[in-house]
């Protein structure tokens, strides 16, 4: 899969401009800015070509057959999103169960611009116990990458405003419905 993702890469004439993080078995990883489905596609691509098995919450609804098997080999875990269900708990149980995971969030929740980031992964990654890293997607120069890690602190908004800082540089498919 890694040469099938570079492939790809090349026939679209995108890049892959880092390496994953190599003493890192655990972490959730954010990524933005997330303005168009294609980025899973392209983000899935980077992950096969890292060697990293990303997991992604999805809802359950999605997962009929035969679609359900092929999301679930793609590294999606069912969630109800109707029921209150604890999704951190759910995503740290996943945590618990896996010796290696990394597992995919888009804050902004949707691909339209949305200044007010859900801020679940970070309450995942932090009673998860596992670092933040930070991944980019960038139309404009056609590269993504894994940028940085943070540790969550104790004070979320600011460490969502670091992460928006990152991101911010980065221009998605439609740079409009990007991050503020």
């Amino acid at each position: 899969m890694k040469l099938f993702a570079k492939f790809i890469f090349w026939i679209l004439g995108w890049k892959v401009v880092s390496k994953p993080p190599q003493n890192i078995k655990k972490c959730v990883v954010v990524v933005g800015p997330h303005t168009s489905n294609w980025d899973f596609f392209l983000g899935r691509l980077a992950f096969y070509q890292f060697g990293v098995k990303g997991k992604f919450l999805m809802k359950k609804e999605l997962f009929w057959l035969p679609l359900g098997w092929i999301l679930k080999a793609l590294g999606g875990i069912p969630v109800d999103r109707k029921n209150k269900n604890n999704l951190t708990k759910t995503s740290i149980d996943h945590f618990k169960k896996n010796e290696t995971m990394f597992l995919v969030f888009t804050p902004e929740g949707t691909r339209k611009y949305n200044p007010n980031w859900k801020k679940g992964f970070y309450y995942v990654a932090k009673q998860a116990e596992v670092p933040i890293y930070i991944v980019y997607i960038d139309y404009s120069t056609r590269t993504g990458g894994f940028h940085s890690i943070i540790w969550p602190s104790e004070d979320v908004e600011a460490d969502v405003v670091t992460i928006k800082k990152v991101l911010k540089q980065y221009k998605g498919r439609y740079p409009e419905l990007g991050i503020d």
